[in-house]
Parts: C-alpha cells; sequence; structure tokens
C-alpha cells in the first residue's frame, strides 16, 4: 500500500536518488534547483509516496498569487503504473484545497510533455497546463 506524506529531511538522500534514476540530467539539475526552493519556501507541498518503508515517488508542488502548480513528479520505474503517481497528485490537491487555492495547474515544460496524458487521465484539461516564461538571454555588444 501506498502512503503519501510531507517530505522530512531524512528522505533527501532516496530522493534525490529517485530523482537522479528518472529523470535526464538537465531536467534533474533544474528540478534539484526548485526543490531547494521550495523547500526554504513551504515544504508542506513536497511530498513523498513510501512503499514497505522505501520513498518509490515525490510531487513538488508550489503556490504562487493564489494558484496551486503541480511542479515536478517522479515515480521509481518499478512502482509506476501501480497508482503512486495518482495518490501522489491526490495528496497534493488536498494540499491546495486545505489552503483554498483559486485553481490548480500543472507546470508544463520541455521535460514533462510526455506525462501530459497521465494528467488528462485524471480529468485535466488542456487549459490546466501552464508552461512558465522561457528565460531571456541577453546578447551584449556586436
Amino acid at each position: 500500500m501506498t502512503n503519501v506524506r510531507s517530505f522530512q529531511l531524512s528522505d533527501y538522500a532516496h530522493l534525490t536518488s529517485l530523482l537522479q534514476d528518472e529523470l535526464s540530467t538537465t531536467c534533474y539539475e533544474e528540478t534539484i534547483e526548485a526543490f531547494g526552493r521550495q523547500l526554504s519556501w513551504d515544504s508542506d507541498l513536497v511530498l513523498v509516496a513510501v512503499v514497505q518503508q522505501q520513498v518509490v515517488g515525490v510531487i513538488i508542488g508550489t503556490i504562487d498569487n493564489n494558484k496551486g502548480y503541480y511542479y515536478r513528479i517522479a515515480v521509481a520505474s518499478s512502482h509506476q503504473r501501480k497508482g503512486v503517481g495518482r495518490a501522489l497528485i491526490q495528496g497534493l490537491k488536498k494540499k491546495f484545497e486545505q489552503r483554498k487555492v483559486s485553481r490548480v495547474l500543472i507546470t508544463m515544460d520541455d521535460h514533462n510533455t510526455n506525462i501530459q496524458p497521465f494528467y488528462e487521465s485524471l480529468g485535466y484539461l488542456p487549459v490546466d497546463f501552464h508552461s512558465p516564461l522561457k528565460k531571456l538571454s541577453i546578447v551584449v555588444g556586436n
């Protein structure tokens, strides 16, 4: 059975290992950076899925301007398609509901477009997907 709970400091090594195993190098680096920021802002919005005392999944959420965002979800390949992702999303959705966010959105970037069908299977619509603005580069000189 999957237990979803808030992140604890003792989860850190297992969680970073899971993210390294399941994400590309670039995605991992961006996710770890966002993970650190979210922990400093509101660690209650980082949830882990635990099966037999082992961290097998994580979802990182955030709230901005009264909107809740699913930022990144990762599930160990050995536990995919077993309801872990669904349990993580439901757990974070409850956190958003408790905080009375006005809307829940899914952050979509180059790294997670492949899971859009998963979110759609849970009832999310194209209007629920949010693409963050790309960082602009300024070219100096000529």
